[in-house]
């Protein structure tokens, strides 16, 4: 019985020893399999980053960088750009003594009623177009009654005098379209003076509008340039008219006052 619990412990001794030999002998002599294969994994993953990324990233990285100075060599060159904010600055200044000169005082009557008037057409205040009519009368006085001239004639007055106030109220009105004007052309030459390159395009398409807005108010002064003259031409045709009315009238009682004069 002896022999045999002998014998047992050393096959239970040969067991555990073959289990645990291999890892110690791997622990004293290399690097474990799963290791290595981690270990080659991760230089693949390297090389490949190294070879095929890298090189791909530095030439996007390359690319770019030639875009970068294309730009500010190019289309945006640091020199030009200072150029023209200079020339901005240069031309705020004109601007300013522009203004200074539309703003001098040009007001030239002497009496107490032109001068109302005066102040009310020179106002550059479209609230003031109340007062235009009003002054108007007191100067240039009002439509004759109908007991002083005939209704031709009238009717000729209260036109001229209609269109003779329409244009001077529309100067009163392009005088504050103009002011408008001037404080956006002011504005907009002070925002060119610290704007971006990228944001050129916004501010000349805003100044392309506030020309074309402007080229408008020119039109409309022009229009009413052509009713004056045109009211002045009716009036020169109503003169003719009412010589030729007149003319006829006095031939007519000389040919009565004849046929009398015969009998």
């Amino acid at each position: 019985m002896a022999g045999y619990e002998v014998e047992g412990n050393l096959h239970f001794r040969a067991a555990v020893y073959s289990i645990v030999a291999p890892f110690n002998a791997r622990g004293q002599f290399g690097l474990d399999p799963c290791c290595a294969i981690i270990s080659a994994g991760l230089n693949t993953i390297s090389s490949l980053l190294t070879n095929v990324v890298a090189k791909p990233l530095s030439q996007i990285q390359q690319i770019q960088q030639q875009a970068a100075n294309f730009q500010q060599q190019v289309i945006y060159p640091t020199t030009a750009i200072n150029n023209a904010r200079g020339l901005a600055s240069q031309l705020q200044g004109q601007m300013r003594q522009i203004n200074q000169l539309y703003r001098l005082p040009i007001n030239s009557a002497t009496l107490p009623a032109p001068q109302q008037f005066e102040q009310a057409l020179l106002s550059h205040n479209p609230q003031a177009l109340g007062q235009v009519s009003q002054n108007y009368s007191a100067v240039y006085g009002t439509v004759m009654a109908p007991a002083d001239a005939p209704q031709p004639l009238r009717d000729l007055v209260d036109m001229s005098d209609a269109e003779a106030q329409a244009a001077l109220k529309k100067a009163v009105e392009l005088d504050a379209l103009a002011d408008v004007e001037l404080a956006a052309a002011d504005q907009i030459n002070q925002q060119i003076q610290n704007a971006a390159p990228g944001s050129a395009p916004i501010l000349e398409a805003q100044a392309s509008a506030w020309l074309v807005r402007a080229n408008a108010y020119t039109q409309s002064a022009m229009a009413e340039l052509i009713r004056v003259r045109s009211i002045d031409l009716a009036n020169s045709g109503a003169h003719l008219k009412f010589g030729s009315t007149d003319v006829n009238n006095l031939r007519n009682s000389t040919s009565q006052v004849l046929g009398r004069g015969s009998q």
